[in-house]
């Protein structure tokens, strides 16, 4: 899938759109963090409604054990690339979501005010699909014309001891950072 342009709006306007109501206003804070997560809902298994639902506040917490420990919990993440490489939009690149926690990235606390979250679908326990990792490729292209982007991180960069995405089997010589674009 080719990725087209962010708009000035910062919507990828041929990504599926899908609105998250877990965001709010940026503070004055300019993009500059990509940050890289996993997510499979339930854990493990691909291809379901679970990260949608979980994203839009409607998980029903009756439909899977882990489901009900997590159903409450209000996240959001700007992208989602499933493992077939489509991709869904959740919130504005100008919004901030919900994706990083509690964070710190190059001394800078609450990366969630300057980074732009991308959630692969897959988890710590398996490779990612080529298809994936094309779509990650130009999606990381256009933010860098899009914004005035300084790193790509993961999540367990940003928040060393409490996460572990996107995990062991994710290939970061696969990204091409700022100098290939």
């Amino acid at each position: 899938m080719k990725i087209y342009p962010i708009n000035q709006a910062g919507w990828v306007e041929h990504a599926q759109h899908i609105c998250s109501p877990n965001f709010d206003a940026r503070p004055d804070s300019e993009v500059s963090l990509i940050v890289i997560h996993n997510i499979s809902l339930p854990p493990n298994q691909y291809g379901g409604n679970g990260i949608v639902e979980l994203f839009t506040n409607q998980l029903d917490p009756n439909e899977h054990p882990y489901y009900a420990e997590i159903h409450t919990h209000c996240v959001s993440a700007h992208f989602l690339i499933r493992r077939d490489g489509s991709l869904i939009q959740f919130v504005s690149c100008l919004d901030r979501a919900w994706h990083a926690g509690v964070s710190s990235w190059q001394g800078r606390e609450r990366c969630n005010d300057f980074s732009v979250g991308i959630e692969l679908e897959g988890s710590d326990f398996e490779v990612f699909e080529e298809v994936q990792y094309q779509t990650l490729h130009d999606l990381i292209a256009r933010l860098y014309q899009a914004y005035p982007i300084q790193g790509v991180a993961g999540h367990s960069d940003i928040a060393p001891g409490r996460k572990t995405d996107p995990g062991p089997y994710f290939d970061w010589q696969r990204i091409q950072i700022k100098e290939a674009f």
